[in-house]
């Protein structure tokens, strides 16, 4: 069989998005000095958290507990002694989808007025990322085939039909929120800013020459 000539090239291609739903994971601590007095401590600070939640708008879906943990406290002991137990500390975390951006800041405002004292792990992610994903493709696809085409003509050649394609490099979903971002003057809501994310796609294609 005659040997086909081919020529192989990677091309990529970048569409700029606004987030529009965001993630924040956030809970309450609490201590005290038997477990029981600590759950029921914190058991009383969640359920105003997670009322307030509701009250924001958010729905039981989009509500979920990440952790839940109940540890001792040890006070260290004189040398040569072990430590002891001075007390418990139950840790109750849910993972909450924030679906209007723009009331983020007062949302985690009214969060921390109502008790919660733990709030990190916030994230920005496209909804419709999958389907704005392929204009980037296209990109992807068009910025390949000017590549071969230079190829080609700087070879004499002419780029013949399509044998392969291949992507690579799948989008991170998220993008985390710095936490400097997160700052505010006391008794003011934290100014959030969501910014953009590039959704990008990187294919590797193969086409015959003529």
């Amino acid at each position: 069989a005659a040997f086909e000539r081919t020529v192989t090239v990677s091309g990529t291609g970048s569409v700029s998005a606004e987030p529009d739903i965001a993630h924040i994971t956030l809970g309450v601590i609490s201590e005290a000095d038997t477990a029981k007095a600590a759950l029921e401590k914190n058991s009383v600070a969640m359920a105003a958290v997670l009322q307030a939640l509701k009250a924001r708008g958010i729905t039981p879906k989009d509500i979920q507990t990440s952790n839940f943990s109940v540890n001792p406290r040890y006070r260290q002991g004189q040398p040569g002694n072990p430590p002891s137990i001075n007390g418990y500390s139950v840790q109750n975390n849910v993972r909450v989808k924030v679906r209007e951006i723009g009331s983020l800041g007062a949302t985690l405002d009214v969060l921390v007025s109502a008790g919660s004292n733990q709030i990190y792990g916030v994230g920005f992610e496209v909804s419709k990322a999958e389907e704005l994903k392929g204009e980037a493709r296209k990109a992807a696809i068009a910025n390949a085939r000017a590549k071969a085409d230079l190829y080609a003509t700087a070879a004499g050649a002419k780029v013949g039909r399509v044998l392969a394609i291949e992507e690579a490099g799948a989008q991170p979903p998220l993008r985390p929120l710095m936490g400097a971002r997160a700052a505010a003057a006391p008794g003011a809501a934290p100014p959030i800013e969501a910014g953009s994310q590039d959704l990008q796609a990187h294919v590797t294609v193969t086409y015959a020459l003529e």
